[in-house]
């Protein structure tokens, strides 16, 4: 030591050492609160909580302008009510109405309402009254009445109510007292009721309303939602998650879950991998392929049923040469669709001869098969000039969904059929919101879609997606009409006689079958993963999924 000082080469080490031990301070300092944290994570995840892992984000938290099934689950049962219901069985039961009488004439409907139901308060908004009958004209004059001061919010759209003419259908929507609603209608129809059991018949707040449009804030009713249903609305971050809390004063048996949280991933293989984690408890969509690996697991649950579903390839017919029958028909004789069974819905799925399920009382089991048939589909082109054949491009769903668990390895197997008669196809997929905005302005020549029943009414699968009326509102994706179908239809809506609606309505499956804008290739089975411990998540076949009765044991 000279001078008392440290010799130069000691005094560097001396630092690094020290330097050292504040790292090792610091990193043991990293390591105590990622452990503190993930027991924190692990501890407050409530005991009553479910998080389950969703294909997509919601268009809007409002179901009434949106079809959507993404939009469907991540709204309807969760946060709203709706007049009426429907049971497994198809049965029309009480909502928030708890009985309901007919006139003589079936054009008046009046329905008594459940007293104390009570709206949700949240950090937003703080209701002060209860369910009243001046809600239910709310919800239903802001889709039928033009001058409604929240009819053009959000684009003044209502998709599934326009596209069966509903505007067109009630004359008056009035309240006789508090709790009486009485709907008037200009003719008679026989799928009135189911029409307010769908998903999309949802209850809103009038006094939210006024309070919202005081403020200028008229949109956030359909993205602040306000409902009567078993949750209400905390936090949403679009592609990222929604958070839920339990209604505490709902008026039916309360929720059992305290919390639910969507967790927004759109990747099958991403979702199925979580489950497997434990980092979700049920999944939306588990993809057919992975049916195998999902029962083999002694960790997670599956559950199938049977749906009132159906995918199908929707021609534009105002876009050539789809505006001829023959090429629509040759293109059905040249896709095999067992081939599709097998290598897309992996038996989980039985061959579609009509928009119709056969499971439905309405089914027309008469109807000729389009078997596969590429010589007559070489035929047909031939018939109609297109002997050389023609390209043209094939839309493609970018998510999974029920009626179709993969529309892009469909859209693959269908363009090697097309080749092998000489169609080119080109596949052309957007992201969701894209897809559906471009299908909506009819920009496709042909695309892969398909439709899931709200309710058991044979009814619900023909106006949305084929009538002249449909057409107007962007839901009928083959850009079709035709007069003797449509009135097909409005000749079985105008008889409460189920044996002469069957009748009209295997007329008018015979019209499809052979103009053929739509080509039925798939009813799915539906199911569901979810891990062991979860009760309560029972399949519906009609519509959303539902985590009312969810539980965690």
């Amino acid at each position: 030591m000279e001078n008392g000082r440290l010799p130069k080469v000691r005094r560097h080490s001396f630092r690094v050492r020290l330097r050292l031990v504040m790292l090792g301070f610091i990193a043991l300092a990293i390591i105590t609160l990622t452990w503190l944290l993930r027991d924190y994570g692990q501890n407050t995840r409530p005991h009553q909580g479910i998080i389950y892992c969703s294909e997509g984000s919601p268009e809007t938290f409002n179901p009434q302008i949106g079809t959507s099934s993404t939009t469907i689950d991540a709204s309807t049962h969760q946060l709203y009510d709706r007049l009426v219901d429907v049971d497994n069985q198809g049965n029309i039961t009480p909502g928030l109405a708890f009985k309901w009488s007919i006139s003589r004439d079936q054009k008046s409907y009046r329905f008594k309402l459940r007293q104390g139901v009570n709206f949700h308060h949240t950090d937003f908004f703080r209701p002060t009254r209860t369910l009243n009958s001046e809600d239910v004209a709310f919800s239903f004059s802001r889709i039928l009445d033009k001058e409604h001061p929240y009819h053009h919010v959000g684009g003044g759209q209502y998709p599934y109510f326009q596209s069966v003419g509903l505007d067109n259908l009630v004359m008056s929507v009035t309240t006789p007292d508090p709790f009486t609603v009485q709907f008037d209608l200009l003719r008679p129809d026989a799928s009135f009721l189911t029409t307010l059991a769908t998903d999309f018949a949802v209850i809103l707040s009038a006094e939210y309303g006024e309070w919202l449009e005081k403020r200028r804030q008229q949109s956030y009713i359909d993205s602040r939602p306000i409902g009567t249903g078993p949750f209400s609305f905390a936090t949403y971050r679009k592609d990222s998650y929604i958070k839920y809390r339990r209604h505490p004063a709902y008026w039916g048996p309360p929720a059992k879950l305290e919390r639910l949280v969507f967790d927004i991933t759109p990747a099958p293989s991403a979702r199925l991998a979580k489950l497997i984690t434990g980092e979700c408890d049920v999944i939306a969509l588990p993809s057919a392929s992975e049916m195998t690996l999902l029962r083999k697991s002694e960790q997670i649950k599956l559950n199938l049923q049977t749906g009132l579903n159906v995918g199908y390839l929707a021609f534009n017919t105002q876009h050539p040469p789809f505006d001829d029958a023959r090429v629509r028909r040759a293109i059905a004789h040249a896709i095999d669709r067992e081939r599709l069974l097998a290598a897309v819905y992996f038996g989980t799925a039985t061959l579609a001869n009509s928009v119709l399920p056969p499971v439905s009382w309405a089914y027309n089991d008469a109807l000729p098969v389009l078997d596969y048939d590429p010589e007559t589909a070489r035929e047909l082109l031939q018939e109609a000039g297109l002997e050389q054949g023609f390209s043209f491009e094939l839309w493609a769903p970018p998510v999974p969904r029920v009626y179709n668990p993969s529309p892009l390895k469909m859209a693959q197997l269908i363009k090697a059929d097309l080749k092998k008669v000489g169609i080119t196809a080109e596949i052309v997929s957007y992201d969701w919101q894209t897809f559906r905005r471009h299908l909506q302005a009819g920009r496709h020549d042909a695309t892969l879609l398909g439709w899931m029943a709200d309710t058991a009414d044979p009814d619900n699968f023909f106006r949305p997606l084929l009538t002249c009326q449909a057409l107007s509102y962007g839901t009928n994706r083959a850009q079709w009409c035709d007069f003797e179908f449509d009135r097909l239809l409005n000749s079985a809506l105008e008889t409460p006689s189920r044996i002469q609606r069957k009748a009209y309505y295997s007329d008018a499956q015979k019209i499809i079958s052979e103009q053929l804008p739509i080509f039925p290739i798939a009813h799915a089975l539906r199911f569901q993963a979810y891990r062991k411990g979860i009760t309560g998540m029972d399949l519906n076949p009609y519509g959303g999924i539902r985590f009312a009765d969810a539980e965690r044991n």
